[in-house]
C-alpha cells in the first residue's frame, strides 16, 4: 500500500518544470517526457517520506542528481533494446531510461521488498509496459545470456558487477557502468575474459562533478 502523507507536486511546480525542461533540451532528450518524468519524481518524494527509498529530499537536487544523472547515459543506448538494471534501487536509471526510450525493455533488478513495492507502483501509475520489477538478488536472477547491457549505478566495483550479473548478458552483451571519477583500479582488475571497450565523460546538466560511462565486454 502507498504511503498516505502527500507532498507538493512536482509537475505543478514552474521551477522544477523549467529546470528539467532544461536539462533535457542539453541532453537531447523531448521535453514531452517531462510530465511523466514528474510524476516519478512526485510519487519518489511521497514514498520517500515513510520507506526512505533515499537520502536525497530537496526535489530540485532530485531532479539533478536523480532524473538527469540518470538520463546523462541516454545517448549511449543506440542500438540496445533490452537493459537489466541491477540493483535499482528506487528505479535509478532504469525508470527514467525506461521513460524516455519506449522500445527499451528494462529489467528493475532489486532485492529489497519495499523498493521493489514502490518500483512496481511506479509502473502501475505510468503505466510503463516496457518495465518490469525483479525483486531478486542479482546473482540468482536466472536469466542467462537475456540481456545486451546490464548497467549499475553507484551499486559496487567493476569486479563485483560482472561477478553478480555477468551471466545475464548475452555472448556481445556490454557492461555499461556508470561511475564518478575514472574508476582506473578498477579497470586494471577486470576479471579475465572481459575488457575496457570504451569510457565516454558524461555531461549531467546541473552537477558540476565528474561523471564516467564505460562500455565492458567479454574479450573476443
Amino acid at each position: 500500500m502507498a504511503p498516505h502523507p502527500t507532498a507538493t507536486d512536482p509537475a505543478a511546480d514552474p521551477a522544477l518544470r523549467a529546470q528539467l525542461g532544461a536539462g533535457l533540451d542539453a541532453l537531447g532528450i523531448d521535453r514531452g517526457h517531462a510530465d511523466a518524468l514528474l510524476h516519478y519524481l512526485a510519487l519518489l518524494l511521497r514514498w520517500n517520506r515513510t520507506y526512505n527509498l533515499t537520502a536525497v529530499r530537496d526535489p530540485a537536487a532530485m531532479v539533478t542528481l536523480h532524473l538527469l544523472d540518470a538520463l546523462a547515459m541516454h545517448p549511449h543506448l543506440n542500438g540496445i533494446t533490452t537493459l537489466a538494471d541491477l540493483g535499482t534501487g528506487a528505479g535509478l536509471p532504469g525508470i527514467p531510461l525506461a521513460i524516455v526510450r519506449p522500445n527499451l525493455h528494462v529489467s528493475l533488478v532489486e532485492s529489497n521488498g519495499k523498493k521493489a513495492r514502490f518500483m512496481r507502483e511506479v509502473l502501475r501509475r505510468l503505466a510503463l509496459d516496457n518495465a518490469t520489477v525483479f525483486e531478486s538478488r542479482i546473482e540468482a536472477l536466472d536469466r542467462p545470456g537475456q540481456y545486451q547491457a546490464i548497467t549499475a549505478r553507484a551499486l559496487a566495483s567493476l569486479p563485483l558487477i560482472l561477478e553478480l550479473g555477468g551471466h545475464l548478458l548475452a555472448a556481445d552483451g556490454v557492461l555499461l557502468a556508470m561511475k564518478g571519477v575514472y574508476p582506473q583500479d578498477e579497470v586494471a582488475a577486470l576479471p579475465a575474459g572481459w575488457t575496457l571497450q570504451d569510457s565516454f565523460p558524461l555531461v549531467v546538466p546541473g552537477l558540476d562533478a565528474e561523471r564516467h560511462l564505460l562500455r565492458i565486454g567479454r574479450d573476443r
